[in-house]
């Protein structure tokens, strides 16, 4: 299976979208290392043009909701806490242990912070809405200063 990238500008920097014939599998930030280790640059590939469509639009405050085809590569247990993690409300933060109670496990909390840090898609599957449940920002791939960009947009469009 091909996997196809294309980089896009941002309010919070560069990224870089990856894509198979069929659905969006990441959103990485520049520094990230777990990049795809072959894939082919084509900007003009349809998945990819409407996912920095529906990203302008979010970056812009007119979408909460993405529309996507999503693939995201990992184990069965961090599909069950991102799928959990698109649950979350647009503007609205949970903490790790709301997000574990989410998945039917109030223990798991450190392994579903670990999940959440593997999320590849980074904004269409809102890790960054997940908190400290002390309501401090706590970890975020792109770096806590992207999380709190994030969040005060979501605040601010809400």
């Amino acid at each position: 299976m091909c996997t196809y990238f294309h980089t896009m500008d941002s309010p919070i920097g560069c990224l870089t979208l990856y894509a198979t014939d069929n659905a969006l599998t990441a959103i990485l930030y520049q520094h990230q290392t777990s990049q795809p280790e072959t894939a082919t640059y084509m900007p003009q590939h349809p998945l990819l043009i409407e996912c920095e469509r529906q990203l302008q639009q979010y970056f812009a405050g007119t979408r909460q909701q993405f529309n996507l085809p999503l693939a995201p590569k990992g184990t069965d247990f961090q599909q069950r806490v991102w799928q959990s993690l698109s649950t979350i409300p647009y503007g609205v933060c949970w903490s790790y242990q709301q997000l574990a109670i989410s998945i039917g496990n109030i223990k798991a909390c450190q392994a579903v912070g670990m999940a959440n840090s593997k999320n590849p898609l980074s904004i269409v599957i809102p890790c960054h809405r997940v908190i400290g449940k002390n309501g401090k920002l706590t970890g975020y791939a792109g770096g806590l200063d992207k999380k709190q960009t994030l969040l005060a947009l979501e605040q601010e469009h809400a």
